[in-house]
């Protein structure tokens, strides 16, 4: 088996250009054979936990990833009955129930505001940035939080919900900038109390609350990462709500990392250890769940900016993982291989970065959209 696990990896990674042993930034060190045999028996799985253990290294990981990832090399190797029972699963059972949702994201948003500080821009925002003219991940998201606040032709006074608030940065904008009303929600109980510190002394409400549970009316509706965890079952749910929640004239905002196929599960690396439950949505599924009550007005797809976040983040959260002890390397290099691999699917080009304007049916003057 390991000889001919190791032909089946080689043989792909060659397509790829990508070496083992060689002298590119980019060629693979193998320092566990076992890793071949990992790898054909978990895919993604295996390869992101072989690194994690430290049986292989790269000195580009970004790039090496970005190779194997534009051959599409997961999917050619044979289906597994531990990873296909995983892809069953997840298209049978919903993994955004209410309660599983709230567990969900305190297991990767509650980790510790610690990491996300020394990661993050200062305002803290937990998303793609918007770099046709920004030249630092400060700019860069300054530069995305006012293109939300012109496409939703935020106005003072405005009633503003931001489902998955975060750290509370969007809200603080919007509200010192455009002199909005605002509230915002997250299940996570570290960035509602981060949220509410930010946003102290402005017209800005965060409450630990789920969705489904929220009550109230407003003028617009808006969400930044996510889409990403709502689930592909619950997305007709999540618009049923947003439609019960936003006033007659009102309009919404949805910024999401988007799939170029639909599917009901996520990989089996990213459920397991970064984003349990999460799936990203289809444009197919976006759109079939919006019928028949909402008309997209606006589609934007600037997917390559979240390639250059990332690799900031990185930069950023490599030069100070010395100041935050408690997290061990086996953990580094979970979150290196997380950070890195998204940086390769979105440079590949399997990711998109989405911002998507909606309106309900009915008489409406033109929108012509900010860029």
């Amino acid at each position: 088996m390991s000889n001919g696990a190791r032909r089946i990896c080689v043989d792909l990674l060659n397509e790829a250009g990508v070496s083992v042993g060689g002298s590119e930034p980019h060629a693979l060190r193998v320092r566990d054979e076992r890793l071949w045999a990992r790898v054909i028996a978990q895919r993604q799985l295996g390869l992101g936990e072989a690194y994690m253990e430290g049986w292989w290294d790269c000195d580009q990981l970004d790039e090496m990833l970005t190779r194997v990832i534009s051959i599409d090399a997961a999917n050619r190797i044979p289906l597994r009955p531990r990873i296909a029972w995983h892809a069953l699963r997840s298209t049978v059972s919903n993994n955004q129930t209410k309660r599983r949702a709230a567990s969900n994201a305190q297991r990767h948003y509650d980790i510790g505001n610690d990491l996300y500080e020394r990661m993050l821009d200062k305002r803290m925002i937990y998303s793609c940035g918007y770099w046709q003219h920004a030249d630092d991940l400060d700019s860069a998201q300054e530069a995305k939080l006012d293109l939300v606040c012109r496409k939703l032709e935020l106005q003072p006074g405005m009633r503003v919900l931001d489902i998955g608030c975060g750290w509370g940065g969007f809200l603080q904008f919007a509200a010192e900038r455009y002199g909005i009303i605002g509230m915002g929600i997250s299940p996570a109980v570290h960035q509602v109390s981060k949220a509410r510190e930010r946003c102290a002394g402005l017209p800005i409400t965060i409450e630990a609350v789920e969705y489904r549970d929220l009550q109230g009316s407003f003028d617009r509706i808006l969400s930044i990462g996510m889409l990403e965890h709502v689930g592909p079952k619950n997305l007709k749910t999540f618009f049923d709500t947003c439609d019960r929640l936003l006033e007659p004239g009102g309009m919404m905002l949805h910024h999401t990392i988007g799939s170029t196929i639909s599917k009901h599960h996520t990989d089996p690396f990213f459920d397991r250890y970064i984003f349990p439950g999460g799936v990203l949505p289809s444009l197919a599924q976006f759109s079939k769940a919006a019928e028949p009550k909402w008309v997209i007005e606006d589609v934007h797809n600037f997917g390559p900016d979240y390639d250059r976040t990332l690799m900031a983040w990185n930069a950023n959260i490599e030069a100070r993982w010395s100041e935050i002890p408690r997290y061990d390397e086996r953990f580094r290099r979970m979150w290196r291989f997380y950070v890195l691999g998204s940086a390769a699917g979105f440079r590949a080009r399997s990711l998109q970065l989405w911002q998507i304007v909606m309106r309900r049916q009915g008489r409406a003057a033109r929108y012509t959209a900010a860029r």
